[in-house]
C-alpha cells in the first residue's frame, strides 16, 4: 500500500465515530475501509466479533453478507451475458420449468400473467416475487416455502437452490412482471439460473469465475472449520445489551459450518472487508483488478447504470425512504439525484447493503470505495453508515477541483 494515500486525520475521525457507536451500544463491533484510486485512505475497526469471548473485530473477521450477496449475483449473470449464454429478455421459464404458466394475485384471485417473467425483471426486482410476508397472499405463499426450507435445513434431504427456485416460480405473484417494483426473492432465482446455464453448483461457478481470480479467499456460502474462530456472531439489542441471535432468516443456515444445499444468491454469502474490497475495486476499475479481467468495460457500464421505468420508480420512492434520490437496477441502488437523498453522494454512485448492516458504495466519478461491516439484526443502512459516509465524502472532496 502507498502510505501517501493514507489520510490519518480522516482515519482518526472515523475511528472516533465508530468507537462512539460501540460505547453507545449502537453496534457490537464493526470495521470500515475507504479506498481512493484503488489505494487505502482509511481503515478502522472497533468492538467485538464475539462479545462473550472478547474477540475483537479485525481485518480478517468474516461477516454474513446477506443482501450484499446480490451484487455478486448480478456480476455472475453479466459474465454469462457477455458469453452469449443469457439474454436478459429471456423468459425465466426457459431455464426453470417452475416458472411456466405463472399466475398473479388480482383481488385475492389468481389470474394468468400478462407476459412471461424475464431475467431483466429479476435483475430489476420488477418480477412480482416478494419476500415472505404475512400481510398479503403472495407473501404468504413464499413464507410457506421458506418455512419448509428451514424445517429441512438440517435433515437428510434439504431443499436445494434449484428446488427452491422452481417452487417460488409456482407461487402467485404480487403483480404482473414489469408493472411494479418490489424487493424480494429475485436474486435467489438468478443463482439457480446460473446453475442451469453453467452446469455447476452456484458456489462452484462463483469460485471459478470470481472468487479465485480476484483472490477472495474468505468468501463462501459456509465457514470451514479452520476459519470459524474468525466468524462474527449475529447480535440483537435486547433491553440495552447485545444478545446472540441464532436465526435461519431467509433459509440461510445459522452455524454455516457445512456447505448448504441452498446457496442463496440473495442472502447466502459470507466474506471479509478485504475480500469484498477486491470485488468493489474490480467494478470501479471497469471490470479488472491487478491484471485480472472479470467483465468488459461495456458490460460494467451496463451493470452500474441500471434504472427503473417511471412507474416502477414510484414504488421504490414511496416504499423505501432511505433510498430517496436513488433508482434501482442489476440488484443495486444507483444514485440519480443526490439532492433528494438523505446522505452526501454523487450521481452514478452505486452499491447495496445487507440485513445485518454490511454496506458498500462505489463512487466512479471520485474513484472512491466505501465499505462498512457489522452484524446487527435489522440494520440495513443505518444512521451510523450515513454519518461515516458524510465524513468521508466531505473530507475527500476538500482538495478536489
Amino acid at each position: 500500500m502507498d502510505m501517501n494515500y493514507k489520510n490519518i486525520e480522516l482515519e482518526h475521525r472515523l475511528q472516533d465515530i465508530l468507537q462512539r457507536a460501540i460505547d453507545d451500544m449502537y453496534i457490537p463491533g464493526g470495521n470500515l475501509l475507504v479506498l481512493k484510486e484503488g489505494q487505502e485512505v482509511a481503515y478502522c475497526e472497533a468492538g467485538y466479533a464475539d462479545i462473550e469471548k472478547q474477540t475483537p473485530v479485525k481485518r480478517d473477521t468474516i461477516f454474513r453478507m446477506y443482501s450484499m450477496s446480490k451484487p455478486v449475483t448480478a456480476v455472475a449473470i453479466m459474465i454469462l451475458v457477455e458469453r452469449g449464454l443469457i439474454d436478459v429478455a429471456d423468459p425465466v421459464s426457459s431455464y426453470l420449468p417452475g416458472f411456466k404458466e405463472q399466475e398473479v394475485y388480482k383481488d385475492c384471485e389468481k389470474v394468468p400473467v400478462k407476459r412471461s417473467m424475464m431475467i431483466k425483471d429479476l435483475l430489476s426486482m420488477t418480477s412480482g416475487l416478494p419476500y415472505p410476508d404475512d400481510s398479503n397472499p403472495a407473501g404468504r405463499e413464499v413464507d410457506e416455502i421458506f418455512k419448509e426450507v428451514v424445517d429441512r435445513l438440517y435433515s437428510d434431504n434439504p431443499l436445494t437452490t434449484l428446488d427452491i427456485a422452481n417452487a417460488l416460480g409456482q407461487c402467485g405473484l404480487s403483480f404482473h412482471p414489469g408493472e411494479h417494483w418490489m424487493y424480494g426473492t429475485s436474486a435467489d432465482i438468478l443463482g439457480a439460473v446460473v446453475e442451469i446455464v453453467s452446469g455447476m453448483k452456484y458456489s462452484e461457478f462463483l469460485k471459478k469465475e470470481l472468487f479465485d481470480p480476484l483472490g477472495m479467499k474468505d468468501t463462501e456460502f459456509y465457514i470451514p472449520k479452520d476459519k470459524i474462530n474468525r466468524f462474527a456472531k449475529l447480535y440483537e439489542n435486547v433491553e440495552g445489551r447485545f444478545e446472540e441471535l441464532k436465526t435461519e432468516n431467509l433459509g440461510v443456515i445459522y452455524p454455516i459450518v457445512k456447505a448448504p444445499a441452498f446457496e442463496s444468491g440473495g442472502a447466502g454469502l459470507t466474506s471479509t472487508i478485504n475480500d469484498y474490497s477486491r470485488f468493489a475495486t474490480m467494478l470501479i476499475n471497469n471490470g479488472e483488478v491487478d491484471g485480472v479481467r472479470i467483465l468488459s468495460p461495456k458490460t460494467v457500464e451496463y451493470l452500474i447504470s441500471g434504472e427503473l421505468m417511471p412507474w416502477q420508480q414510484e414504488d421504490l420512492s414511496k416504499g423505501w425512504e432511505s433510498l430517496y434520490g436513488y433508482t434501482y437496477g442489476n440488484l443495486m441502488r444507483i444514485m440519480k439525484n443526490p439532492g433528494k437523498s438523505h446522505v452526501l453522494g454523487e450521481a452514478g454512485e452505486y452499491g447495496w447493503d445487507g440485513w445485518l448492516g454490511t454496506y458498500f458504495a462505489n463512487f466512479p466519478n471520485s474513484n472512491l470505495t466505501f465499505l462498512l461491516m457489522m452484524q446487527k439484526k435489522d440494520a440495513g443502512t443505518t444512521g451510523l453508515t450515513r454519518k461515516l459516509r458524510n465524513v468521508v465524502l466531505s473530507e475527500l472532496s476538500r482538495g478536489a477541483d
